[in-house]
């Protein structure tokens, strides 16, 4: 199948194409210019497989959470592309996403991204037998200090609500932490890995369908609680 996956819910903007058994990817940390990043990201895979738009099966999306902007941005392209073409789209959490950038073992996996304003958006995973990944809890915005975790004798941390949190984090764990890494961000690799196996399960969307996922619906502090 063709699939072309677009993540940009954080920094890193990312595309990726899934053409037969090969996956190809364009990723960028670069605050601020997904939206002059990703098409120019999008055709140069297309043209490196040697397609044309209208040879993908479906779009793919991260549908976040992550920031407001980037969420948007993703989920109004992979629409737009996919009523021209008359494709479906597939929503992937950016948090699970985020997840399989953690080594492939049976520990426990918290992906975290820093959701400013003092928060986090915060779910836990374990990999499946066939390298998917299972829900061990729902996604979440809330504080570090406050995040409740489920019991697993072993942890991998990643996202950059590690390298905000990380001590805080730590003390919530329930095990023993095997690895950390604050500097990862969801990849739409890793987006398209998991909307392929949605979209053979027949879960695609029309594309009106595919909505975002905020997770709270407040972008800034006031005057009073920044101090002001």
């Amino acid at each position: 199948m063709n699939l072309l996956a677009i993540e940009t819910s954080t920094e890193a903007c990312s595309v990726a194409l899934v053409h037969g058994d090969e996956v190809i990817v364009r990723s960028e940390i670069a605050p601020r210019r997904h939206a002059e990043l990703v098409l120019p990201m999008a055709d140069g895979l297309l043209a490196e497989a040697g397609l044309g738009r209208h040879a993908l099966d479906a779009i793919a999306v991260g549908r976040g959470p992550g920031a407001f902007t980037g969420v948007r941005l993703g989920i109004s392209l992979a629409q737009g592309m996919a009523l021209a073409l008359d494709r479906p789209v597939v929503t992937v959490s950016s948090l699970a996403a985020l997840a399989l950038e953690a080594p492939e073992d049976d520990a426990a996996i918290l992906a975290v991204i820093d959701a400013r304003m003092g928060e986090i958006y915060a779910a836990s995973y374990c990999r499946d037998d066939n390298g998917g990944l299972v829900a061990l809890d729902e996604e979440r915005v809330c504080t570090a200090e406050s995040l409740v975790l489920p019991d697993a004798a072993a942890w991998h941390v990643v996202g950059t609500g590690w390298a905000t949190y990380g001590t805080v984090l730590a003390a919530r764990l329930t095990g023993t932490l095997l690895t950390s890494d604050g500097a990862c961000f969801p990849q739409a690799e890793h987006v398209a890995e998991l909307a392929v196996r949605e979209f053979l399960a027949g879960h695609a969307l029309a594309p009106e369908l595919a909505l975002p996922v905020y997770l709270r619906d407040k972008v800034a502090l006031t005057l009073v609680e920044q101090g002001r």
